[in-house]
């Protein structure tokens, strides 16, 4: 035998495509080619496998020309992922071990001089396409319980090429990986009972939960609206397992941890000073930004005018389509960011505007340009902007607590229950499936077209007005939207006309 096949798989962005790598030795001038759109750290893998070979009391052909092909050719190959393909492929195609015993295996992992396995990013999407393919996959015992995450699929770890060898001779079996996951995700640690007060702001947030709603806080320094933005996850539904393994498989490919944070909804907040990279995903090889990182979860953007305008414009079209298209020279990849924006802002730059406790030092012309930072197409995404004024002393020092999370999260997942059996979230709803939904009689809609025109709001304005009357009507159980529910979300739209240029 001196050809030798042997399955893996590249990372392209959430996908996983199937390579093949081919090994013939030959007679000819010694020396190593390797061909297939390898990147540097794949070029590498050449001295990184004939060291490891050597160190683990291999054979290794120096005396034959060897030709590495990963196919297919115009598929970019990057990382160290493909050393242990290429070191079974060599020993393989040299006779060391029989090309039977990797019929129906994949396999992937970085090798170390002395012929360890180190482990690589991105397995748990190679894990999934594994478990499709129905084969076994061989990893480094670091990535074993990254793996195992994908369920019905036989994970065959290792810590040393030895190992490997001695399994595919049948020598020493290598016993399948089983991961014990916890049976409910932690209790969100922060909840609402602690907060005091602000119940208008209390009702928003329960609302953007029960709808996927997008919610901004507006008040001064001090009045809570962090605080009621990290109880958001808390009130949510617990992720499905195919919605935690989206949230997982993006981790992945960051090369972040996935099992202390399984099931939890993601809750990610970037500091204002962030770039349009960093938010959404870039670079030259395209990674997942903080909108991807939020999926199925809440971004919480702080400070909301401190954000760069143009940073804060490249969200328009993913809080649109749930989803965002980073497209580079040579890469091209498609991240999921179906994710909840909540943000807070100050009034005006001291933050006092309207603060009953401080007078406000700031010029109109200051305010304006503070206020004027955020665009009017941005605030139209934003179905629910509520203010968060300053308590009063009273309030503060009460010994009354509202409803806790757990209480709160029994309406939202009964108001999801009724969207689910509707086609989706209303938050996501099309705007035919929306107008069939609300269902409004003439007299609702001869009122509505009067607040639209005397607020001045814009047409999908009103689709999200009609989307939050929708959500409140699915919390009280009733089956259309009526006038009270309309006039309730009309006043979740005041900071919009507020703070709307000109």
């Amino acid at each position: 035998m001196t050809l030798a096949l042997i399955n893996t798989r590249a990372s392209l962005g959430l996908d996983a495509p199937e390579v093949l790598v081919e090994v013939h030795l030959a007679n000819g001038l010694p020396g190593v080619t390797l061909v297939g759109l390898p990147e540097t750290a794949v070029k590498e893998s050449r001295e990184r496998v004939r060291s490891a070979l050597i160190n683990a009391g291999f054979e290794f052909p120096n005396t034959r020309r060897i030709t590495l092909n990963l196919a297919p050719a115009d598929l970019p190959k990057e990382g160290g992922r493909f050393d242990l393909p290429i070191a079974l492929g060599i020993l393989v195609a040299s006779g060391q071990i029989p090309a039977e015993a990797l019929e129906g295996v994949e396999c992937l992992g970085e090798l170390a001089l002395d012929g360890r396995l180190r482990p690589v990013p991105g397995v748990l999407p190679v894990a999934l396409a594994t478990r499709r393919a129905r084969r076994r996959l061989l990893v480094p015992q670091a990535n074993a319980d990254e793996a195992a995450l994908a369920g019905d699929l036989e994970v065959l770890p290792a810590d040393h090429l030895l190992e490997v060898v001695a399994h595919l001779l049948g020598h020493t079996r290598i016993k399948a990986h089983r991961l014990q996951m916890p049976a409910a995700p932690p209790e969100a640690t922060a909840d609402l009972l602690e907060v005091r007060g602000q119940h208008q702001a209390r009702r928003a947030l329960e609302v953007a939960a029960a709808g996927g709603h997008n919610l901004l806080f507006a008040g001064p320094p001090g009045t809570g609206k962090t605080m009621l933005a990290s109880r958001l996850p808390g009130i949510l539904p617990t992720l499905t397992e195919d919605e935690a393994l989206e949230v997982a498989a993006i981790r992945s490919v960051c090369g972040l941890p996935l099992r202390e944070q399984w099931g939890q909804r993601p809750f990610r907040a970037p500091h204002h000073t962030a770039s349009a990279v960093a938010l959404v995903g870039g670079g030259s090889k395209p990674r997942p930004g903080e909108i991807s990182l939020a999926h199925q979860g809440v971004l919480f953007l702080d400070e909301l005018p401190e954000f760069s305008r143009s940073v804060l414009e490249v969200m328009r079209e993913p809080m649109e389509s749930g989803c965002i298209s980073i497209s580079r020279a040579s890469h091209q990849r498609q991240y999921p960011a179906r994710f909840q924006l909540v943000a807070a802002m100050n009034p005006c730059p001291c933050g006092h505007l309207g603060d009953p406790r401080q007078r406000c030092q700031c010029t109109a012309a200051q305010i304006r340009r503070y206020q004027a930072r955020l665009s009017g197409p941005l605030l139209d995404r934003i179905d629910l902007q509520v203010e968060v004024p300053a308590l009063p002393p009273e309030q503060l020092t009460s010994t009354q607590h509202g409803e806790s999370s757990a209480q709160v999260r029994t309406r939202v997942e009964a108001a999801r229950e009724r969207q689910y059996a509707r086609g989706g979230l209303n938050a996501h709803l099309p705007g035919r499936e929306l107008e069939a939904a609300c269902a409004l009689g003439a007299a609702e809609r001869t009122w509505l077209a009067e607040v639209l025109e005397r607020l001045n709001l814009s047409a999908r304005a009103y689709h999200r007005v009609l989307r939050v009357a929708l959500t409140l009507a699915d919390l009280a159980g009733e089956a259309h939207p009526a006038k009270p529910q309309l006039m309730e979300a009309i006043g979740y739209r005041q900071l919009d006309r507020l703070l709307r240029r000109t």
